[in-house]
């Protein structure tokens, strides 16, 4: 049938299929670019989490190499500390352009800036003082808690930033779906116009249902691209947490290591120092001895939080004794800091290094995470293997969550079940309000 006929004997219905197909046009158009901002909008925010995370990461890794040349006198710390400065440099840069047209937000910017430039000020102030051969000044001016204040306001004000891109974000979102509902009364207004001119082209039914064939095929294809993309980003997520996570617990061992060799060492050398001394002074200078007994005493808890510290960075219980035993360790530990009784279970299992690691980590954020929110009466913590399979779990009696409503505190269970799913395991968080919470991790057993 000849277009011109169609026109002929239904120009009203022509027309409206015409004004129709118009009007979803202008609509999916506005839908492309509405999504092509939000992208935009998306891989703004990416970039301004990623350059305040560099900045907080070039403070703290400035203030670290600092330290560490004060602490040692090794020049090899100085070039990472110029390092730090360029990168916190080159983030402020980033930010600077990216709030130039946000007055508001600049602002925050703006003290985050000053905040920035307080903390190194006041390290290369340190330095200089050290240099100068002014190592008193220099140690006081490093535990005078300037630095502390300047990096708390510093992931203050980046975390409003961080929150402020997101606010945007959202906005964005929701205007996207404005226009998606909009789009999709469009199509159904389309819909309703074509069923009205669906007469016209019974003679044309087989060309239009291999054309609707051929377009549920594309989409078929390029829903299973987009669902074979899902996986893929999906696994290198895992692959990239379980590399994040592998390279802090390597670092944590390296930082145990150092702080037991070096600082270790450096305690008992000094207490010795002080028990030469006061067998030289013997009964002559009370006073000294007084001070000495004194100096001893601070030394020892010195040397008490040090391997407080480096249990905490790497437990060696869990080296020296096993897994069952670092448990019970650890739940001992927590009762004596609670006073909130620990019921154990703790049977041995068979786990390569790397997952007993990972029980224990998962152990302790769950205890950490149940002493600041869920006012337990009781905790329970079980170990046991089954059919090749090791579980364990932390039960309270606490107030419990709602486990479907957003919560600002559940970055730590996010961290736990991607631990577990770089194991080859499973997490699952059981929770109610009032009934308590059981957070249980499903690992596979060593060979």
């Amino acid at each position: 049938m000849q277009l011109s006929k169609v026109i002929q004997r239904s120009p009203v219905v022509f027309a409206l299929a015409l004004l129709a197909a118009v009007t979803m046009l202008f609509i999916s158009e506005g839908s492309y670019w509405q999504a092509v901002s939000t992208l935009d909008n998306l891989e703004q925010v990416a970039t301004v989490r990623n350059n305040l995370r560099q900045l907080e990461l070039g403070v703290v890794d400035a203030e670290t190499n600092q330290r560490g040349y004060l602490l040692s006198m090794r020049p090899e710390y100085i070039a990472p500390y110029h390092h730090a400065l360029a990168s916190v440099d080159a983030a402020i840069v980033v930010l600077d352009q990216h709030y130039a047209s946000t007055p508001r937000v600049g602002q925050s910017l703006a003290q985050l800036k000053r905040l920035t430039a307080t903390s190194l000020s006041i390290m290369a102030e340190s330095l200089r003082l050290h240099d100068d051969g002014k190592a008193v000044a220099a140690r006081e001016l490093l535990l005078s808690g300037l630095g502390t204040e300047s990096m708390d306001g510093i992931r203050r004000v980046s975390t409003s930033l961080i929150a402020h891109e997101a606010a945007s974000l959202a906005a964005g979102r929701a205007r996207l779906y404005d226009t998606l509902m909009l789009s999709r009364i469009g199509v159904a207004g389309l819909v309703v116009v074509l069923m009205l001119a669906l007469y016209l082209y019974m003679r044309h039914g087989t060309t239009l249902e291999l054309h609707q064939q051929a377009l549920l095929e594309v989409a078929r294809i390029e829903r299973e691209r987009l669902e074979s993309e899902v996986r893929l980003r999906t696994a290198e997520l895992t692959d990239l947490t379980h590399h994040l996570l592998s390279a802090r617990e390597d670092e944590r061992n390296r930082l145990a290591r150092n702080l037991h060799d070096e600082l270790g060492a450096l305690l008992t050398s000094a207490k010795l120092d002080a028990a030469r001394i006061r067998s030289r002074l013997g009964s002559t200078a009370p006073e000294a001895l007084e001070r000495l007994a004194h100096l001893v005493d601070t030394l020892n808890s010195s040397i008490a939080l040090g391997r407080r510290i480096i249990e905490d960075l790497r437990p060696s219980t869990l080296d020296n004794l096993g897994l069952a035993a670092a448990l019970e360790i650890l739940a001992r530990e927590f009762t004596e800091r609670s006073g909130v009784p620990v019921h154990c279970a703790l049977a041995p299992v068979r786990l390569s290094r790397s997952a007993e690691l990972v029980v224990y980590r998962l152990v302790q954020e769950a205890v950490t995470n149940l002493s600041k929110y869920a006012q337990p009466h009781n905790v329970w913590i079980s170990l046991a293997a089954d059919a090749g399979r090791v579980q364990a779990s932390v039960r309270d009696d606490g107030v419990g969550f709602d486990t479907g409503a957003p919560h600002a505190s559940t970055y730590g269970l996010l961290g736990m079940r991607y631990r577990a799913e770089a194991e080859h395991g499973s997490l699952s968080v059981t929770s109610a309000p009032g009934q308590g919470t059981t957070i249980a991790v499903d690992l596979p057993a060593s060979g």
